[in-house]
């Protein structure tokens, strides 16, 4: 796994190991940032259940003013302090090794972009949308990755679906403020 482009271009990050960990797919990742490549320069990217933060790590190296990563795991966390620090983009950085809830209840900061990428069939992703929606800015987007099957509602707070992207079984949805959808 390598960040695709920007200031880090081309480095090697580590990537998680079990069962469990399923890292998003360079495939996926580059349409990620295809959907969402003239609104990360400067802005704040929340990476919620980071894994080994390359999305966020991706934000960074696009110009991304702030990256926030939240992950529960010890070890995810750890992940993502070394590839910050192999990627020298640590100064703009956050790192929280905390459940999702708790973060979103005590984030003071404005997200601009929020991607979500829980464990697949957990219902951690029904879960974390609602509660993300408090903490983004009106103008932001959230990003949710999940499996075709798995059923996700059409709003949640003032945030409504505003595109589905299917790749295989695989689907990205986008979320904009009703307010400022297209």
């Amino acid at each position: 796994m390598r960040v695709i482009t920007g200031a880090a271009r081309g480095r090697r990050l580590e990537t998680l190991e079990g069962e469990d960990v399923r890292p998003t797919t360079d495939r996926i990742k580059e349409a990620v940032f295809s959907i969402i490549q003239f609104q990360t320069e400067g802005r704040v990217f929340l990476d919620l259940f980071a894994g080994s933060g390359q999305m966020g790590i991706e934000a960074l190296s696009r110009g991304a003013k702030q990256a926030i990563f939240v992950d529960s795991a010890k070890k995810a966390a750890d992940t993502v302090r070394r590839n910050l620090k192999t990627t020298r983009l640590e100064e703009n950085a956050k790192v929280f090794q905390t459940d999702f809830r708790s973060f979103l209840t005590v984030n003071a900061a404005k997200i601009d972009i929020a991607f979500l990428d829980p464990p697949y069939r957990t219902g951690l992703l029904q879960q974390a949308l609602p509660a993300v929606t408090g903490c983004m800015n009106d103008t932001g987007i959230i990003i949710a990755e999940n499996p075709l099957e798995e059923a996700i509602e059409p709003q949640y707070g003032d945030f409504m679906l505003d595109r589905v992207y299917r790749y295989g079984k695989i689907k990205i949805s986008t979320f904009k403020h009703k307010d400022f959808l297209a």
